[in-house]
């Protein structure tokens, strides 16, 4: 089973995101932090129980540019994606300096997302 785990503070948007996940096989979604204390904390104590965190980085508590740094080092195998409305080319390229595998706008790369999902939850 690939496990991920969603940092997403919009509550519809994380449960839409949720099933939408879940709709492929093998992929289960293991939780979903609002902000980013409770995201940092779920991801470095639950260190072997998440395959992929897809990563917001506009949160009402916080940054997910934060979440990302705090789990900068991982596990092999385990990723981090970020799903946002804020990635321009520059974000982009700091997210992946702060340790992040992917990079998607949450208005236009959902297909985009899901086939990262499907690719990454195959390779390992």
């Amino acid at each position: 089973m690939f496990r991920i785990f969603i940092v997403e503070d919009e509550e519809q948007v994380g449960a839409a995101l949720s099933e939408l996940l879940e709709t492929l096989d093998g992929v289960e979604v293991t939780g979903l932090a609002t902000t980013e204390m409770e995201a940092i904390n779920w991801l470095v104590a639950s260190e072997g129980r998440w395959d992929l965190a897809v990563v917001d980085l506009a949160l009402a508590q916080g940054s997910g540019l934060r979440v990302l740094s705090a789990c900068r080092v991982r596990q092999p195998g385990q990723k981090m994606a970020v799903l946002s409305n804020h990635v321009g080319s520059q974000m982009k390229r700091r997210c992946m300096t702060l340790g992040a595998d992917a990079t998607f706008e949450k208005g236009k790369d959902l297909e985009a997302l899901l086939q990262f999902v499907h690719t990454a939850s195959r390779s390992g």
